[in-house]
């Protein structure tokens, strides 16, 4: 009996850790520094998103480079990559594709472009223009930065956030903080997505 005590205590205890364990980032942070160095764009912060991460955690990361910190973070969707193929694991794994109107997500880095009229959330949106091969249809395929009433504006876990068609959408107040963010920014910001 004492065994099966200590074999569930110890079953909850590595649960637990796995579900809050932190990811290090540091080589992420490194290399998008360089990069919008390099390239003009706003050297003072980027965006990563970390679709590895359950949906319903925080996973769109705001890193300061000037103070080596994540300065703020809340969900975002991925997509739900399920017009060409049946996709069962569509709420717990990301899967990416560039192709159109798959609905899947996207990896790599973008340039956050022009802001615009969206109809979903706050009615705004930025155009995504993706950097790499692996979301170069960005675009093309219409995956922008949006807010959508249906995304929490805190952590779910254990539920899942809904699924979007490709894009990172966020909560609205989530939103609201990261336009006012956007327009007072002189230079572009890079948003990354990894996996």
């Amino acid at each position: 009996m004492k065994r099966c005590v200590l074999l569930i205590f110890l079953l909850a205890v590595c649960c637990n850790n796995s579900n809050t364990e932190k990811k290090n980032y540091a080589d992420y942070h490194v290399n998008a520094k360089k990069y919008c160095k390099g390239n003009g764009f706003n050297d003072h912060y980027y965006f990563l998103l970390d679709l590895s991460l359950h949906s319903g955690k925080n996973r769109f990361f705001v890193y300061d480079f000037n103070t080596g910190e994540i300065i703020d973070q809340n969900l975002v969707t991925h997509g739900s990559c399920d017009v060409f193929e049946t996709n069962l694991t569509k709420y717990t794994k990301a899967k990416f594709d560039v192709t159109t109107d798959s609905h899947c997500s996207m990896k790599g880095k973008y340039k956050i472009g022009k802001r615009d009229y969206s109809s979903w959330g706050i009615n705004v949106k930025y155009w995504l223009e993706g950097l790499e091969v692996s979301n170069k249809s960005a675009v093309e395929r219409v995956v922008v930065l949006h807010s959508w009433e249906k995304v929490a504006n805190t952590e779910i876990f254990p539920d899942y956030s809904p699924l979007s068609w490709g894009c990172p959408a966020v909560s609205n107040a989530f939103m609201e903080k990261l336009d006012k963010k956007l327009k007072a920014s002189d230079k572009p910001v890079l948003l990354w997505i990894i996996e």
